[in-house]
C-alpha cells in the first residue's frame, strides 16, 4: 500500500491534539494482588491475521532487584538482575513481550523466517501455575503464582471502520493458525471478558498516535472519538485491529487473539485514501 506522508514540520499541531485524544494501551487487570506481589500475568496472544504467536509476561512490585519465573513444570524459564545505578534505585513494574515466530510453515516466506505451529508452542510453554521470585531489599524473597492456560479464544471477524465507528462480531476459528493439537477447543464467546480495539494510521510517521481502548465482553461497536479522527490529516490511511480477551477462572484478563484489517481511510466519503490502489 502507498500511503499519503505528511511532512514533519506540518505534524506539531494535529499529533499534540493526538496525544489528547489516543487512549495507550498496557497489560493489565491480571492477578491483583498477585500474593505477595502487586500483580502477576501471563498470557498467549496470537495474531490471527498475519499467523504470529507470542508468549507475554507481566509482574508488579516495589523496589525489587532480581526476579526469576519458573514454569509449571519446576523449570526456571527468566531471569534479570538490575545492577550498578539501577540496582540501587530497585525496579517495580516489568512487561515484556517474547519473539513472534510464524504459526505455519506455509506463511515463511523467507528461509530465516522462524515457524513454531500452536501444538509446538503449547508444548514448549504448558499450563498451570507460573511463579514469581522476587528479590527485594535486604535480600529477602517474596513470591507470587498466576495461571496459564490453553483456552485460546477465536479471532474477532468482520472487523470494519466506516469512519466513525469500529465494528466487529465473535469469530469461530484462530485465522491463519490452523494447525491445532488434538483435543484442542476454543474459548467460547461466554468465555471472553472483554476486547481489545486499536485504530492506527497506517504511515510510519504517524503510527506511534493510535487510538486504543478496551470494553467489556458485551460490546462490540466502538465510536471514535471525533476529536482523535480531527487530529489526523485529511485522507489518512488507518488499520484496525480488534482483540478478544480470554476471561480466567477468577475473573481476570487472559490469552488473547487479534485481527487486524487495513484499507480505511480518514474519510467517510470514499473507499480509498489518495495514492492508494484496487
Amino acid at each position: 500500500m502507498v500511503t499519503q506522508r505528511t511532512s514533519l514540520a506540518g505534524l506539531s499541531g494535529f499529533l499534540t491534539a493526538a496525544l489528547v485524544a489516543t487512549t495507550w494501551p498496557s497489560l493489565s487487570h491480571g492477578d491483583e494482588p498477585c500474593n505477595e506481589l502487586d500483580e502477576c500475568r501471563v498470557l498467549i496472544e496470537i495474531n490471527a491475521s498475519d499467523g504470529d504467536i507470542g508468549f507475554h509476561v507481566l509482574f508488579d512490585a516495589e523496589g525489587w532487584r532480581k526476579a526469576r519465573i519458573v514454569g509449571p513444570d519446576g523449570k526456571q524459564i527468566f531471569s534479570e538482575h538490575a545492577r550498578k545505578a539501577l540496582k540501587d534505585q530497585r525496579l517495580t513494574e516489568n512487561f515484556f513481550e517474547s519473539a513472534e515466530p510464524l504459526c505455519e510453515p506455509e506463511l515463511a516466506e523467507d528461509p530465516d523466517d522462524r515457524v513454531v505451529t500452536l501444538p509446538e508452542f503449547l508444548a514448549r510453554f504448558p499450563e498451570g501455575f507460573y511463579e514469581f521470585r522476587l528479590t527485594i531489599q535486604n535480600e529477602g524473597v517474596i513470591a507470587g503464582t498466576t495461571l496459564l492456560s490453553h483456552f485460546i479464544p477465536a479471532a474477532p471477524a468482520d472487523a470494519e471502520f466506516d469512519g466513525t465507528d469500529i465494528t466487529w462480531a465473535y469469530g469461530d476459528d484462530l485465522g491463519e493458525c490452523v494447525t491445532q493439537p488434538d483435543g484442542f477447543v476454543l474459548a467460547g464467546e461466554a468465555d471472553i471478558v472483554a476486547y481489545e480495539v486499536v485504530l492506527t494510521p497506517d504511515d510510519d510517521e504517524l503510527s506511534p498516535f493510535s487510538y486504543t481502548v478496551r470494553v467489556p465482553a458485551s460490546v462490540n461497536s466502538v465510536a471514535v472519538p471525533s476529536s482523535y479522527l480531527a487530529s489526523l490529516p485529511a485522507d489518512a490511511p488507518l488499520k484496525v485491529e480488534v482483540g478478544a480477551i480470554e476471561r480466567r477462572p477468577n475473573g481476570s484478563f487472559g490469552n488473547q487473539t487479534f485481527t487486524e484489517e487495513d484499507g480505511f481511510c480518514n474519510n467517510p466519503d470514499q473507499d480509498l485514501c489518495p495514492g492508494e490502489e484496487e
